[in-house]
């Protein structure tokens, strides 16, 4: 279980695997989105899968280990940003997911994992090379969400690691350093 003192190394774990997973999702997602790389759609898709599974384990983990405690009295205005970004990012964990393979897999272009079809493409009869949608408003709404979700998330991100680097540089507290396993006596 996690103490002020020190996390355990189940949530260490799952903090880095969830947070370098998404941030290669947005840069891929990104990258995907300005380059028009089809060929990239595959290998997104199945990592967004796997990494659900993740984020699905470590939400269990938070729900059943409850928030670490700060390991300094916050101020006021910290506190509610702290739970403020990191309620956005628990819940853009599972939004980005949710929402990508609605847009993919209602959207007729299927929801790939690692060569398994969990959801199948629909070709279009009349042009295999195209696709029609299975539910077009529901793979609306998702492209929307995958799309505002990741603006937010890149925020959420940016203040996260921002804040990270003011715990240990500025107010010099033991904060990152113990997301990184290590012992700081200040």
């Amino acid at each position: 279980m996690d103490t002020v003192q020190k996390l355990s190394g189940q949530t260490r774990f799952l903090h880095w695997v969830v947070a370098l997973g998404m941030i290669m999702m947005l840069a891929s997602g990104i990258y995907m989105h300005e380059t028009k790389a089809y060929g990239l759609y595959f290998w997104h898709k199945s990592f967004g899968v796997l990494l659900i599974a993740f984020v699905l384990w470590r939400i269990y983990w938070r729900l059943k280990n409850g928030w670490p405690q700060p390991v300094r009295p916050l101020k006021n205005y910290e506190a509610i940003l702290s739970r403020s970004v990191h309620w956005l990012l628990i819940v853009g964990t599972i939004l980005m997911p949710i929402s990508g393979m609605m847009m993919s897999g209602l959207g007729g272009h299927g929801v790939p994992f690692f060569g398994i079809e969990l959801i199948a493409r629909n070709p279009d009869p009349a042009d295999p090379q195209k696709v029609i949608a299975l539910n077009a408003t529901f793979a609306g709404i998702g492209k929307t969400l995958h799309g505002v979700g990741g603006t937010l998330i890149i925020a959420a991100v940016l203040l996260h690691f921002a804040a990270a680097l003011k715990h240990h540089f500025v107010d010099q507290d033991s904060t990152l350093s113990r997301m990184l396993g290590r012992h700081r006596s200040r």
